[in-house]
């Protein structure tokens, strides 16, 4: 089966994806381009083991899309069975929709995830239904993103559900770990405070880091907080020093092997997002048995955290309830165990081996109608 997908960028997780998926299927990956400009060089991967990447000739615009007429040469070329374009927002990839949509040529729509907007303008509303409602199928990651497939013009059934994930197999942790175990990385890491909650993310509004600094306000001085992802910006600073939060520490950039001695040393992990279509975060500290805090606006919490079971999802920018529910897991050891042991049985199911299983299930259910 051949098989020809659009991406922006080859963001890490994808090349993953796209590597096991290459193993099953003839698969040729158009690239926008080769990085964006928010993010650190360090964090791309261009591993191609299993599939034939191709990098677009195009202009760069914003920080991590392209237009790209270059795109209409490999449309108009190829034989495939199968055409995937991965998002619909970028200039190449409206030019890739409207090319197909003329020359009906069928095509899949792949969404990572997606929010419901109900105040957007009518204008936006409108293009972002014209474009979404151009496929003739879509991949969905959760029910909030087939709810947004629906809300802007996709036909139900013929959206196919599939696990969103970064994780390989072998990156799930068979058990949790103990705290003998935990302290050896925390010492390692000079992590001085008994308890670590750990947050990763750009430094950029919309993470909501500074609710998860005011959270920590009234929160015992032996909990250490770990936000990694960057250098803070002078806000970031600010509330730190106003308030002196002498546990609260921010770490710059760290690669995904560094990044692991973290999620060991951690205790818990918190994502106080305003805003993800989905948050990979939720599934890498899922994998290493965190029990979990995040928000109704993060859609991997959403779709895999229960409350009470595995974790907890609080109100957007509700700094009292996300108080009470750090102190509720820090301060109750059995719950935090229990939360850990679910965690690493439901992130079985998020791997890259079953994400890549299931698109080519779906990918020959949809050749096989034709």
């Amino acid at each position: 089966m051949k098989i020809l997908y659009l991406t922006n960028i080859p963001a890490p997780y994808r090349v993953s994806f796209f590597n096991e998926l290459g193993k099953m299927c003839d698969l040729t990956v158009l690239f926008e381009r080769s990085d964006a400009s928010d993010r650190n060089k360090k964090w791309f991967e261009n591993k191609n083991d299993n599939y034939k990447a191709i990098f677009l000739r195009g202009k760069n615009i914003r920080a991590d899309s392209a237009i790209s007429f270059d795109v209409l040469r490999y449309l108009k070329k190829g034989s495939y069975d199968l055409i995937v374009v991965g998002g619909y927002s970028t200039p190449t990839a409206m030019l890739a929709i409207n090319y197909l949509k003329f020359k009906r040529i069928p095509f899949v729509l792949n969404a990572d995830g997606g929010i419901i907007n109900n105040d957007e303008p009518w204008f936006k509303r409108a293009i972002k239904k014209y474009y979404i409602s151009s496929a003739d199928y879509w991949l969905s990651t959760a029910s909030e993103t087939t709810k947004y497939f629906k809300y802007y013009g996709a036909n139900s059934k013929r959206i196919f559900l599939y696990p969103f994930t970064s994780l390989k197999e072998e990156s799930v942790l068979k058990n949790p770990l103990d705290q003998k175990m935990k302290n050896k990385y925390k010492y390692k890491l000079n992590m001085k405070e008994e308890k670590i909650i750990l947050s990763i993310g750009r430094f950029i509004p919309l993470k909501g880091f500074d609710v998860l600094l005011n959270a920590c306000k009234n929160l015992p001085k032996d909990y250490g907080i770990y936000i990694v992802g960057g250098v803070p910006t002078q806000e970031f600073l600010s509330i730190k020093e106003e308030m002196n939060l002498s546990n609260v520490h921010f770490i710059n950039f760290k690669s995904k092997k560094e990044l692991e001695e973290y999620y060991m040393a951690s205790d818990l992990f918190v994502l106080p997002t305003r805003e993800d279509i989905w948050g990979l975060v939720i599934n890498e500290a899922m994998s290493y048995g965190l029990p979990i805090i995040t928000t109704n606006k993060c859609v991997a919490g959403v779709e895999i955290i229960k409350n009470s079971e595995n974790g907890y999802i609080v109100p957007v920018n509700d700094i009292g309830i996300l108080e009470k529910r750090i102190n509720e897991i820090l301060e109750n050891e059995k719950l935090a165990e229990k939360m850990s042991r679910k965690n690493l049985i439901e992130i079985k199911e998020y791997t890259i081996e079953k994400m890549a299983n299931e698109h080519i299930n779906i990918f020959k259910s949809i050749v096989n109608k034709g």
